[in-house]
């Protein structure tokens, strides 16, 4: 990962603290298929559970072996 990407999905943030801006990433699951492309991002407290982003990827392997 790098800041850039991290900016484009909303995970790094920019907070204000006594007049400094600091960042911080914020927990996020990012699903990546084989070709690099980014299929499912979750952030937030939700990201804590790794369960959502194995569901997706078991999806993405059904749909794919599908084809």
């Amino acid at each position: 990962m790098n800041r850039k990407m991290l900016k484009t999905y909303g995970i790094l943030k920019g907070y204000d603290v006594q007049n400094e801006t600091y960042e911080w990433a914020l927990r996020a699951n990012i699903v990546i298929d084989k070709q690099g492309i980014i299929q499912f991002v979750e952030e937030g407290d939700s990201a804590v559970d790794p369960n959502t982003a194995l569901t997706m990827c078991t999806t993405l392997h059904k749909k794919n072996a599908a084809k």
